[in-house]
Protein backbone atom coordinates (compact mmCIF):
# COMPACT_ATOMS: atom_id res chain seq x y z
CA UNK A 1 0.00 0.00 0.00
CA UNK A 2 1.23 3.44 -0.82
CA UNK A 3 0.31 6.71 0.92
CA UNK A 4 0.20 9.73 -0.41
CA UNK A 5 0.15 13.75 1.35
CA UNK A 6 -0.55 17.06 -0.25
CA UNK A 7 0.61 19.32 2.63
CA UNK A 8 -0.95 22.49 1.39
CA UNK A 9 -1.52 26.04 3.11
CA UNK A 10 -4.79 24.73 3.91
CA UNK A 11 -5.10 21.75 3.98
CA UNK A 12 -3.46 18.37 4.23
CA UNK A 13 -4.95 15.21 2.38
CA UNK A 14 -4.00 11.68 2.49
CA UNK A 15 -5.07 9.45 -0.12
CA UNK A 16 -3.94 5.78 0.07
CA UNK A 17 -3.14 3.79 -3.22
CA UNK A 18 -2.42 -0.13 -4.55
CA UNK A 19 0.01 -0.88 -6.77
CA UNK A 20 -2.70 -0.21 -10.26
CA UNK A 21 -3.49 2.99 -8.71
CA UNK A 22 -6.73 2.27 -6.87
CA UNK A 23 -7.80 4.45 -4.07
CA UNK A 24 -9.35 2.73 -0.91
CA UNK A 25 -9.11 5.65 1.13
CA UNK A 26 -8.84 9.55 1.13
CA UNK A 27 -9.37 12.04 3.83
CA UNK A 28 -8.34 15.99 4.66
CA UNK A 29 -8.12 17.88 7.12
CA UNK A 30 -7.42 21.63 8.13
CA UNK A 31 -3.57 22.33 8.20
CA UNK A 32 -2.76 24.00 11.59
CA UNK A 33 -1.87 27.45 11.51
CA UNK A 34 -0.72 27.44 15.26
CA UNK A 35 2.88 26.05 14.24
CA UNK A 36 5.30 23.86 12.57
CA UNK A 37 5.54 21.07 14.78
CA UNK A 38 1.75 20.45 14.86
CA UNK A 39 1.63 19.91 11.46
CA UNK A 40 3.94 17.36 11.75
CA UNK A 41 1.31 15.83 14.25
CA UNK A 42 -1.42 16.36 12.08
CA UNK A 43 0.20 14.21 9.01
CA UNK A 44 1.49 11.71 11.80
CA UNK A 45 -2.17 11.44 13.07
CA UNK A 46 -3.36 11.02 9.86
CA UNK A 47 -1.02 8.16 8.67
CA UNK A 48 -2.14 6.39 11.87
CA UNK A 49 -5.26 6.96 11.20
CA UNK A 50 -5.74 5.40 7.66
CA UNK A 51 -3.55 2.53 8.55
CA UNK A 52 -5.83 1.71 11.40
CA UNK A 53 -8.98 1.61 9.08
CA UNK A 54 -6.95 -0.83 6.39
CA UNK A 55 -5.16 -2.70 8.89
CA UNK A 56 -2.27 -2.30 6.99
CA UNK A 57 1.09 -0.21 6.90
CA UNK A 58 1.98 2.05 3.93
CA UNK A 59 5.03 3.56 2.03
CA UNK A 60 4.78 7.43 2.91
CA UNK A 61 5.09 10.30 0.20
CA UNK A 62 4.26 13.96 0.60
CA UNK A 63 4.28 16.66 -1.47
CA UNK A 64 4.79 20.11 -0.64
CA UNK A 65 4.72 23.61 -2.01
CA UNK A 66 8.40 23.76 -1.72
CA UNK A 67 11.19 21.41 -2.28
CA UNK A 68 13.86 19.91 0.30
CA UNK A 69 17.22 21.54 -0.47
CA UNK A 70 20.08 18.83 -0.85
CA UNK A 71 22.79 21.02 0.44
CA UNK A 72 21.17 21.85 3.65
CA UNK A 73 18.39 19.13 4.16
CA UNK A 74 15.88 21.96 5.08
CA UNK A 75 12.61 22.73 3.28
CA UNK A 76 13.38 25.89 0.86
CA UNK A 77 11.11 27.65 -1.69
CA UNK A 78 7.98 27.07 0.03
CA UNK A 79 5.08 29.06 -0.17
CA UNK A 80 3.98 27.74 3.27
CA UNK A 81 6.69 29.54 5.11
CA UNK A 82 6.50 28.01 8.43
CA UNK A 83 7.91 24.99 6.70
CA UNK A 84 11.09 26.58 5.53
CA UNK A 85 14.01 25.40 7.18
CA UNK A 86 13.20 22.35 8.57
CA UNK A 87 14.31 19.21 8.06
CA UNK A 88 10.66 18.04 6.82
CA UNK A 89 11.46 14.71 6.00
CA UNK A 90 13.45 13.88 8.56
CA UNK A 91 11.10 15.37 11.27
CA UNK A 92 8.13 13.03 9.79
CA UNK A 93 10.35 9.82 9.35
CA UNK A 94 11.26 10.18 13.31
CA UNK A 95 7.13 10.77 14.19
CA UNK A 96 6.73 7.84 12.15
CA UNK A 97 9.37 5.55 12.58
CA UNK A 98 10.47 4.79 9.04
CA UNK A 99 11.50 6.59 5.80
CA UNK A 100 9.52 9.25 4.34
CA UNK A 101 9.69 10.87 0.84
CA UNK A 102 8.68 14.64 0.29
CA UNK A 103 9.06 16.25 -3.09
CA UNK A 104 7.53 19.29 -4.60
CA UNK A 105 3.98 19.36 -5.67
CA UNK A 106 4.52 20.06 -9.26
CA UNK A 107 7.23 17.03 -9.36
CA UNK A 108 4.39 14.91 -7.87
CA UNK A 109 2.07 16.36 -10.20
CA UNK A 110 4.09 15.10 -13.35
CA UNK A 111 4.70 12.14 -11.69
CA UNK A 112 1.14 11.27 -11.17
CA UNK A 113 0.60 12.14 -14.71
CA UNK A 114 3.33 9.90 -16.14
CA UNK A 115 2.38 7.30 -13.86
CA UNK A 116 -1.02 6.47 -14.75
CA UNK A 117 -2.60 9.77 -15.89
CA UNK A 118 -2.42 11.84 -19.47
CA UNK A 119 1.42 10.69 -19.74
CA UNK A 120 1.32 6.76 -19.43
CA UNK A 121 3.11 4.93 -21.21
CA UNK A 122 5.70 7.89 -22.43
CA UNK A 123 9.44 8.03 -21.20
CA UNK A 124 9.72 11.58 -20.80
CA UNK A 125 7.04 13.86 -19.05
CA UNK A 126 7.06 17.08 -18.42
CA UNK A 127 4.41 18.55 -16.45
CA UNK A 128 3.20 22.26 -16.34
CA UNK A 129 0.73 23.48 -13.11
CA UNK A 130 -0.29 26.78 -14.43
CA UNK A 131 -2.73 28.45 -12.63
CA UNK A 132 -1.54 31.79 -9.84
CA UNK A 133 1.76 30.42 -10.86
CA UNK A 134 3.74 28.51 -13.46
CA UNK A 135 5.25 25.36 -11.85
CA UNK A 136 7.15 22.39 -13.87
CA UNK A 137 8.62 18.96 -13.58
CA UNK A 138 10.57 16.50 -15.58
CA UNK A 139 9.90 12.22 -15.16
CA UNK A 140 11.68 10.12 -17.06
CA UNK A 141 10.98 6.62 -16.88
CA UNK A 142 8.70 6.26 -14.57
CA UNK A 143 11.12 8.86 -11.68
CA UNK A 144 11.36 12.35 -11.25
CA UNK A 145 13.91 14.29 -12.59
CA UNK A 146 15.48 16.24 -8.98
CA UNK A 147 18.44 17.88 -9.78
CA UNK A 148 22.06 18.67 -7.67
CA UNK A 149 19.89 21.88 -6.71
CA UNK A 150 16.31 20.49 -6.30
CA UNK A 151 15.32 22.88 -9.07
CA UNK A 152 14.62 20.45 -12.25
CA UNK A 153 11.60 21.97 -13.84
CA UNK A 154 11.39 25.24 -12.73
CA UNK A 155 11.26 26.23 -15.78
CA UNK A 156 8.51 29.33 -15.20
CA UNK A 157 11.46 31.17 -13.46
CA UNK A 158 13.68 31.19 -16.95
CA UNK A 159 12.85 34.63 -18.56
CA UNK A 160 9.95 35.11 -21.55
CA UNK A 161 12.02 34.02 -24.66
CA UNK A 162 12.52 35.62 -27.64
CA UNK A 163 10.54 38.98 -26.24
CA UNK A 164 8.31 41.41 -28.38
CA UNK A 165 9.66 44.81 -28.05
CA UNK A 166 6.97 45.92 -25.86
CA UNK A 167 7.65 43.43 -23.87
CA UNK A 168 11.13 44.90 -22.99
CA UNK A 169 9.26 47.94 -21.79
CA UNK A 170 8.72 47.70 -17.86
CA UNK A 171 8.66 43.63 -17.92
CA UNK A 172 6.14 42.63 -14.57
CA UNK A 173 8.30 41.33 -11.21
CA UNK A 174 8.28 38.19 -10.33
CA UNK A 175 8.17 37.08 -6.83
CA UNK A 176 11.95 35.43 -6.95
CA UNK A 177 13.10 39.36 -6.98
CA UNK A 178 13.80 38.97 -11.13
CA UNK A 179 11.76 41.08 -13.70
CA UNK A 180 9.60 39.25 -16.79
CA UNK A 181 10.08 35.31 -16.20
CA UNK A 182 7.85 33.40 -17.78
CA UNK A 183 5.73 33.10 -14.40
CA UNK A 184 4.84 36.71 -14.51
CA UNK A 185 3.51 36.09 -18.02
CA UNK A 186 2.11 32.99 -18.41
CA UNK A 187 0.24 32.21 -15.24
CA UNK A 188 -3.66 33.17 -15.00
CA UNK A 189 -2.18 36.17 -12.41
CA UNK A 190 -0.01 37.43 -15.65
CA UNK A 191 -2.63 36.81 -18.05
CA UNK A 192 -5.28 38.93 -15.93
CA UNK A 193 -2.13 41.59 -15.21
CA UNK A 194 -1.45 41.81 -19.37
CA UNK A 195 -5.35 42.03 -19.86
CA UNK A 196 -6.03 45.10 -17.24
CA UNK A 197 -2.49 46.52 -18.63
CA UNK A 198 -3.40 46.83 -22.24
CA UNK A 199 -7.47 47.43 -21.60
CA UNK A 200 -8.04 49.12 -17.88
CA UNK A 201 -10.83 46.33 -17.63
CA UNK A 202 -9.83 44.20 -14.11
CA UNK A 203 -11.11 40.43 -15.07
CA UNK A 204 -9.99 36.88 -14.16
CA UNK A 205 -7.87 34.65 -16.25
CA UNK A 206 -11.23 32.18 -17.15
CA UNK A 207 -13.33 35.52 -17.85
CA UNK A 208 -10.69 36.32 -20.53
CA UNK A 209 -10.60 33.50 -21.83
CA UNK A 210 -14.72 32.98 -22.56
CA UNK A 211 -15.02 36.35 -23.20
CA UNK A 212 -16.09 36.99 -26.47
CA UNK A 213 -15.05 40.51 -26.56
CA UNK A 214 -12.37 41.59 -29.39
CA UNK A 215 -9.79 43.03 -26.41
CA UNK A 216 -10.07 39.72 -24.29
CA UNK A 217 -9.43 37.93 -27.68
CA UNK A 218 -6.21 39.37 -28.86
CA UNK A 219 -5.36 38.87 -24.93
CA UNK A 220 -5.57 35.46 -25.20
CA UNK A 221 -3.60 35.61 -28.72
CA UNK A 222 -0.74 36.94 -26.95
CA UNK A 223 -0.95 34.58 -24.03
CA UNK A 224 -0.95 31.56 -26.89
CA UNK A 225 1.91 33.19 -28.04
CA UNK A 226 3.89 33.91 -25.12
CA UNK A 227 3.07 30.14 -23.61
CA UNK A 228 3.95 28.62 -27.07
CA UNK A 229 7.56 30.30 -26.83
CA UNK A 230 8.71 29.39 -23.48
CA UNK A 231 7.19 25.53 -24.06
CA UNK A 232 9.35 25.80 -27.01
CA UNK A 233 12.57 26.43 -25.00
CA UNK A 234 12.10 23.36 -23.00
CA UNK A 235 11.01 21.23 -26.19
CA UNK A 236 14.38 22.41 -27.84
CA UNK A 237 16.09 21.06 -24.28
CA UNK A 238 14.27 18.06 -23.38
CA UNK A 239 12.24 17.06 -26.11
CA UNK A 240 9.43 15.73 -24.00
CA UNK A 241 7.69 12.69 -25.45
CA UNK A 242 4.43 14.40 -23.49
CA UNK A 243 3.68 18.01 -22.00
CA UNK A 244 0.56 17.87 -19.72
CA UNK A 245 -0.79 20.47 -18.82
CA UNK A 246 -2.26 21.13 -15.21
CA UNK A 247 -3.57 23.90 -12.91
CA UNK A 248 -6.76 26.57 -13.40
CA UNK A 249 -5.39 27.28 -16.41
CA UNK A 250 -5.43 23.64 -18.03
CA UNK A 251 -9.58 23.90 -18.27
CA UNK A 252 -8.98 26.21 -20.90
CA UNK A 253 -10.21 24.20 -23.94
CA UNK A 254 -8.41 25.77 -26.91
CA UNK A 255 -4.80 25.50 -25.54
CA UNK A 256 -4.87 22.01 -26.67
CA UNK A 257 -5.51 23.34 -30.46
CA UNK A 258 -3.71 26.94 -29.86
CA UNK A 259 -0.64 25.50 -28.33
CA UNK A 260 0.99 22.51 -30.39
CA UNK A 261 1.22 24.27 -33.99
CA UNK A 262 2.39 27.30 -32.68
CA UNK A 263 4.98 25.44 -30.77
CA UNK A 264 6.16 23.30 -33.62
CA UNK A 265 6.94 27.21 -34.92
CA UNK A 266 8.95 28.01 -32.05
CA UNK A 267 11.04 25.24 -31.71
CA UNK A 268 13.81 24.19 -33.42
CA UNK A 269 12.65 21.07 -36.34
CA UNK A 270 10.62 19.21 -34.21
CA UNK A 271 8.63 18.02 -37.75
CA UNK A 272 5.54 17.52 -36.32
CA UNK A 273 3.65 19.15 -33.29
CA UNK A 274 4.82 18.75 -29.68
CA UNK A 275 2.23 16.20 -27.57
CA UNK A 276 0.61 18.65 -25.48
CA UNK A 277 -2.34 16.53 -23.06
CA UNK A 278 -4.82 18.21 -20.24
CA UNK A 279 -4.29 16.07 -16.86
CA UNK A 280 -6.17 13.13 -15.78
CA UNK A 281 -6.37 13.80 -12.35
CA UNK A 282 -6.64 17.36 -12.10
CA UNK A 283 -6.35 18.34 -8.08
CA UNK A 284 -5.86 14.91 -7.02
CA UNK A 285 -2.42 14.42 -9.30
CA UNK A 286 -0.41 15.92 -6.30
CA UNK A 287 -1.59 14.11 -3.76
CA UNK A 288 -1.49 10.79 -5.52
CA UNK A 289 2.35 11.96 -7.42
CA UNK A 290 3.23 11.51 -3.30
CA UNK A 291 2.43 8.10 -3.72
CA UNK A 292 4.25 7.18 -6.28
CA UNK A 293 7.02 8.72 -4.98
CA UNK A 294 8.26 4.85 -4.15
CA UNK A 295 8.57 3.18 -7.29
CA UNK A 296 6.95 -0.17 -7.26
CA UNK A 297 9.67 -2.19 -7.34
CA UNK A 298 10.59 -0.98 -3.65
CA UNK A 299 7.04 -1.36 -2.54
CA UNK A 300 6.98 -4.74 -3.64
CA UNK A 301 10.51 -5.40 -1.74
CA UNK A 302 9.04 -4.69 1.29
CA UNK A 303 7.63 -1.38 3.58
CA UNK A 304 10.86 1.08 3.63
CA UNK A 305 12.46 1.59 7.05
Amino acid sequence: MRLGIDLGGTKIEIIALDDAGNESHRHRVPTPHSGYDETILAIRDLVIGTESKLGKKGSVGVAIPGAISPATGLVKNANSTRLIGHPLDKDLAKALGREVRVANDANCFTLSEATDGAGKGHDVVFGIIAGTGVGGGVCIGGRVLNGPHAIAGEWGHNPLPAPRDDELIDPPDCYCGKHGCIESWCSGTGLAADHKRVTGQQLSAPEIAASDDEAAKQTMQRFYDRFARSIATLVNILDPDAIVLGGGLSNIDALYTELPPRVERYAFTPQGPSRILKNVYGDSSGVRGAAWLWHKDEVAQGLPK
